[in-house]
């Protein structure tokens, strides 16, 4: 497994040539990150970290079920994101497919595990791309700066939920 650079909370990892590995630890229940990681209106509030404003968040959490997420960064230019659900344990495993929408040819697989021990909860990312190079695309995207603060946020808004 080869370790990827990390400036936040969040572990990234390459555990594979087409696969990328986030782990994040929150001071929250699993119910609570689960909640804030599923609900539109809590979405809206901590996808974009501190990158832009959230202008739509539509989620049909059921299998088969669609997604989608759009933001207007700091920048001016609009980034969207969806997928399709296809399976769900609510509070403990999410798998969807994930298609950033200015490169719609390559779809990845995403699978969310969210672990309680203690009253704190492990988030768990595991990313596999239909190829190394669109996992490295993904990698060297900037993408990882984005993500810390969007988790951050994730777990400000799981504990306020309490």
């Amino acid at each position: 497994m080869v370790a990827a650079a990390s400036s936040g909370t969040a572990v990234v990892t390459l555990p594979a040539d087409k696969q990328i590995l986030i782990t994040r630890e929150f001071n929250a229940p699993k119910h609570l990150v689960y909640r804030a990681y599923t609900t539109p209106e809590l979405i809206k509030r901590w996808w974009g970290g501190d990158r832009g404003d959230v202008t739509s968040v539509e989620v049909d959490l059921r299998v088969g079920g669609t997604w989608r997420y759009v933001m207007v960064a700091n920048g001016g230019f609009e980034v969207g994101f969806h997928g399709e659900y296809q399976e769900i344990v609510p509070d403990e495993r999410i798998v969807c497919t994930e298609v950033f929408e200015g490169m719609p040819d390559e779809a990845a697989l995403t699978t969310v595990t969210f672990a309680e021990k203690d009253g704190r909860t492990t988030l768990t990312m595991l990313v596999e791309h239909k190829s190394q190079e669109s996992r490295d695309a993904h990698i060297n995207s900037g993408m990882e700066g984005g993500m810390q603060e969007a988790l951050d946020h994730l777990e400000e808004i799981a504990l306020s939920l309490r």
